[in-house]
Order: C-alpha cells, then structure tokens, then sequence
C-alpha cells in the first residue's frame, strides 16, 4: 500500500494545477450522464458517480455528447486489466487515480449495492489508507499521483508482494495498461519514466507475457484550432505539457515505440467516426439531436486520438495472436 510520506507528497508537490485537473473528472463523469440520458449509449452504473445534483443539471451540447459518445465507445474506462490464465476473463482489474478521485468513488461504490455486488461479497470489500483506497478480489481503486518517480509510485503499489506473497500486478500475466487523458496532463519525462517502469517489470519477469497499452488524449495542439483548445483550458487553469512531443497523427505511435513496443497505431476519433462505425449506428446518433456545429465537430475530432500498441517479450512461449493486426474493428473499407 502507498506509504504515509508518500501519501504526504501527493498534495505537496504539485499544489497549483491539481485542483483544476481533478475537476476535469467531474467533467468527463457528468459529459457521460448527459450522454447516456440522450441515449447516445448506455450506462447503467454512470449515475452513481455523478456529483449530487446531476440530475437536475440541463444536458450538455449536442457537440459534446456526440464527442463523448466517440470516446466511449472507443475507450470507456481507464485501468490495468489483466486477462487470466485462459484468455477470455480478467483475473485484476486495477484502477489508480488521484487520492481525492479515489476517495470520491470508493464512497460512492461502498454507498451503492449495485456498485458493490459487482465487486464480490460485502465483506471481501475492504477499505485502506484512510479510504483513499478500495479492494475486491476482481477490482483495485488506489491512490497516487503518477507524476512522481514510478520507482516510489508504482513499486509501493504494484510490485511488492502482499499477504498472499505475490505481487498486486502479475508481471506473468497478459495486461492492458489504459491511460484516458492520463499522460497529457504529465510531463513527456514524466509519461516516458511511468510507461519504462511497466516495461522493465514485465521484462525481469521469469514468464513471459504480452504487455498492452490505449492512450486517449488530445495532440496536434500547435495548429490554430489547437491553440484555441489550450487557451481556453488555460483560462481553467489547466496546461497539457504532454501533448507537446506530438504534433501530428504520425508521431503518436511513438508513446510506444520509443520503449521499444512491438506494434503501434493511431487513429483520430474522426476517422474512427469515418471508418470503424456502422452508417446504421452513425444515423441512429444523428436521429438523437440536431447538431448545426458539423465543422467544429470535425474539428475537435480531428484533435482527439486513440493509439495503442504491444509488447510481446523474448521469454513469451509461441503464440498463434498475429499482434501486428490487433486494433480497431474496421466497419466499413472505404
């Protein structure tokens, strides 16, 4: 579990920006609440971790619905899943966030028998570090800011070995790391030592395994339309210092390949738009609202990107998965 110094440090390093960024949470939570009341999708579970009050909010724009909807589709969450030892069930489900975050939705999932019954029996839902921090057998909510050091951050929390002797995260077992506008809001130093940490603890593992990751963020920020964005999340007091290195669609990938990924690709939520939804689905969303702002849509769309890549270890038995082709259902080929 995290340590109390460390603990310490979450609120003092970094005092400044934190509050604006943890209020973006807020944001994307209730973003999804309007969405999922104008029926873009559905979420049964959205409205218990809404601020109080949400219902009572008026929706958001047509334009932001549909850009949820894109992510959620997409995406939808943020974590470290990892599958089983035969494929097709997670054995972990492991979720870090800020310790206000974490404290926030652990209260909420204690408060809800919905929430809770999908984690397990009551009493194998415990809580840790003043309640910053929540544990099931299937499902992990823990606490840290990610921008410190991950040899103090990661290793206090994943790799060392807990009652049962082994380790929260199994470097032995399949795992997707999912980052939903995680890395933007860190340093490129910061995001480069965090996304190394996972790579060389699944590479000292004796067994190996195929290492996984999904970035959502935005990117491309130097161009008018980005500079718009910026400045109008500089107004919220909120800086992406991690979306300087990537400019463009073409310099995603590299999140991944720089350490050393087997396969990396990116595509922006408007070609996911374009390509990897059906025309039925996209005319059952335009039957939702009327959406006059078609340009600016393209726009922020275009400034959105999903990339992913994998990492197969030297010491992994043979595998029959073709990675290279692992990626977006494409719905139509045009």
């Amino acid at each position: 579990m995290l340590q109390e110094p460390l603990a310490g440090r979450l609120h003092s390093v970094y005092p400044d920006g934190d509050a604006a960024i943890r209020q973006t949470d807020s944001d994307a939570a209730l973003a999804r609440y309007s969405a999922v009341q104008k029926h873009y999708f559905t979420d049964p579970f959205i409205k218990y971790l809404v601020p109080r009050g949400a219902q009572y909010q008026p929706p958001r724009p047509p334009l932001i619905n549909i850009g949820t909807y894109e992510q959620a589709v997409t995406v939808g969450f943020g974590g470290l899943p990892q599958a089983g030892p035969n494929g097709g069930q997670l054995a972990a489900y492991i979720e870090i966030d800020f310790p206000e975050i974490t404290t926030k939705k652990a209260m909420a999932i204690r408060k809800s028998r919905e929430l809770s019954a999908l984690l397990g029996k009551p009493e194998d839902i415990t809580l840790s570090n003043g309640g910053t921090a929540l544990h099931s057998p299937v499902y992990q909510l823990l606490p840290a800011d990610m921008r410190l050091p991950p040899s103090e951050t990661m290793n206090a929390l994943l790799a060392l070995p807990g009652v049962d002797g082994r380790p929260l995260l199994s470097p032995s077992l399949p795992t997707l790391l999912l980052f939903e506008c995680v890395l933007v809001y860190m340093s490129p130093e910061a995001s480069a030592a965090l996304m190394q940490w996972f790579v060389d603890y699944f590479a000292a593992a004796e067994e190996g395994s195929v290492l996984g990751g999904v970035v959502y963020e935005m990117f491309g920020l130097n161009d008018p339309f980005g500079k718009v964005m910026l400045n109008n999340l500089k107004a919220r007091n909120v800086a992406l210092p991690g979306a300087e290195p990537y400019v463009d669609i073409k310099s995603l990938p590299q999140r991944f390949l720089q350490h050393g990924f087997s396969t990396a690709r990116a595509l922006t939520l408007r070609d996911i738009r374009q390509f990897c939804i059906s025309p039925e689905e996209l005319d059952r969303i335009s039957q939702l609202e009327m959406l006059d702002e078609v340009e600016e849509l393209d726009l922020v769309l275009e400034h959105y990107a999903i990339t992913w890549g994998a990492k197969i270890f030297s010491n992994i038995e043979e595998t029959s998965v073709d990675w290279t082709r692992w990626g977006l259902k494409n719905e139509r080929r045009t």
